[in-house]
């Protein structure tokens, strides 16, 4: 099988939501190397550390919970690390080291806050799920996200449209990231709880126009 991506190019798997919630928001972080902390990233990778033991491996009436554990994909050219994989015993699950039977993975991502509207985490869950395919050589089917300000977890369906999603967004975080290119922002009410609110500026920018549509508006008065 040949991959898109080789190592060097891979990107953060964590970007894809970034990149979903605010395109610029994702290119100011991994291409300009830009990141400022306020109170919800804080707050968000507190509640991480609380799932993330990389050294921490336990299992629950016969389902295994690996915490933090690395994933790869050469197809997204992604890699990080899953909050949580759930390996729960399946007879078309696959094998691991040291245990017997087969199981099935199923990644388990933690978000401070409650559910959103849009589909910026169920997108993450599904890029993890994507790795754990590829490295596995296994199906998902569905994936979870768990909020702690509700304390409920919410599945999430892999089906072929979100995923379809997925491959798009990595092929333009790629093409943007080769290119070196950060997109002209878009405010919105968003732009207010963005902890690059201050680095972005976008009350600045939203009256600026292209240098394009200055020098044709220069040459249609002259």
């Amino acid at each position: 099988m040949k991959f898109i991506y080789s190592p060097e190019d891979y990107l953060p798997l964590s970007g894809i939501q970034h990149f979903q919630f605010c395109r610029r928001q994702w290119a100011l972080i991994h291409v300009e190397r830009q990141w400022q902390e306020n109170v919800l990233t804080v707050e968000g990778k507190l509640h991480h550390e609380r799932a993330d033991d990389p050294f921490e491996i336990e299992s629950r009436q016969g389902v295994i919970i690996s915490r933090s554990m690395p994933v790869i994909s050469h197809n997204l050219g992604f890699q990080g690390v899953c909050d949580v994989v759930e390996f729960t015993p399946s007879a078309d699950g696959v094998s691991l080291f040291g245990r017997e039977g087969t199981y099935t993975p199923c990644p388990v991502e933690y978000k401070r806050g409650k559910p959103k509207r849009d589909e910026c985490d169920a997108m993450q869950v599904c890029a993890q799920a994507i790795c754990l395919e590829e490295m596995l050589a296994v199906s998902i089917s569905a994936g979870y996200l768990f909020y702690w300000e509700t304390r409920h977890r919410i599945e999430v369906v892999l089906d072929e449209a979100l995923r379809g999603r997925v491959f798009k967004a990595s092929q333009e975080m790629h093409d943007y990231y080769d290119r070196g290119h950060t997109p002209r922002v878009k405010p919105s009410k968003a732009c207010r709880s963005c902890s690059l609110v201050d680095i972005c500026l976008p009350e600045l920018m939203e009256g600026i126009q292209p240098a394009s549509r200055y020098i044709q508006n220069y040459l249609d008065a002259d």
